[in-house]
């Protein structure tokens, strides 16, 4: 899971353009998989996929001018349910 601060609307109109203009830019093996904006524009969740997490930075490097980045490593509810399995 992504979190990308955009720090307000001004902010997120220039990642928005750059988007526009540029694309994702992410390098090959990175897949997005989905959004999510705050309705103010502070923060954006997105949903990515790799097997390399050096590729995140690789992305986030076109973006961290306009962006503050967490990086959180998450699992689907499905392979935590399974993982858990063996305490319960």
């Amino acid at each position: 899971m992504v979190i990308e601060r955009f720090g307000g609307r001004e902010r997120a109109a220039a990642v928005y353009r750059r988007f526009r203009e540029r694309g994702r830019m992410a390098p090959e093996g990175l897949k997005y998989v989905g959004s999510w904006v705050e309705p103010d524009f502070g923060r954006c969740f997105q949903l990515m996929e790799c097997e390399d997490p050096r590729l995140l930075e690789e992305w986030a490097a076109h973006w961290r001018d306009l962006v503050e980045f967490e990086f959180v490593p998450v699992v689907t509810s499905a392979e935590a349910a399974e993982s858990i399995a063996p305490l319960l």
